[in-house]
């Protein structure tokens, strides 16, 4: 890939973590249920947060987070809910963190039912990803969808605009705005 000279307008270029997530990471099609799960819990963590704020924090929740290893998560107790909470590496936060176990058992029910999460969250569009401009909007009707879907299914912290979020970050959306380098959209 050609260096990128343009980028979305909500990248700091002065934090090289974010401008590596925005380069080659953001709205790339993500097919690995690990990281699938990763950032669906980050997403929901990011909740009143700015995304900088919990992407600064990544490899901390990773280590307090078992490397995002699913059916860990899944059985955290108290124990480790009371340890996440004075971790001071990660967000703080009871609610977010029994969504990650709730989400994590959740996830590990759809993984059965379809045979892996990826399967799943892809059928919403047929497969191939979804094109658009995400700096026009906040959610949209597919967001909305695979939001409610969510819910139905047990998932926590998965409004419409954290899963529109999760859909670009997972390149379920692609959303680079148009002018920038990795837009196709021109």
């Amino acid at each position: 890939m050609s260096e990128i000279q343009h980028r979305c307008g909500w990248v700091n270029l002065a934090n090289p973590l974010y401008v590596a997530y925005h380069d080659y990471e953001w709205g790339m099609p993500c097919h690995d249920d690990r990281m699938l799960f990763e950032l669906l819990v980050l997403e929901g963590f990011q909740a009143g947060l700015s995304w900088e704020s919990i992407l600064n924090k990544r490899e901390a929740f990773r280590a307090a987070f078992d490397g995002f290893d699913v059916r860990v998560v899944a059985g955290y107790g108290e124990s480790k809910v009371a340890e996440l909470m004075a971790n001071p590496g990660i967000v703080r936060n009871r609610r977010k963190i029994e969504a990650a176990i709730a989400n994590a058992q959740a996830f590990m029910r759809v993984q059965t039912e379809w045979g892996s999460f990826d399967s799943y969250l892809w059928a919403f569009v047929d497969g191939g990803p979804v094109i658009e401009d995400c700096s026009e909007h906040i959610t949209s009707p597919l967001g909305d969808r695979v939001s409610a879907d969510l819910k139905r299914r047990g998932f926590k912290f998965v409004g419409p605009v954290i899963t529109y979020s999760y859909l670009q970050a997972t390149g379920v959306i692609c959303g680079h705005e148009r002018g920038c380098d990795l837009s196709a959209l021109g």
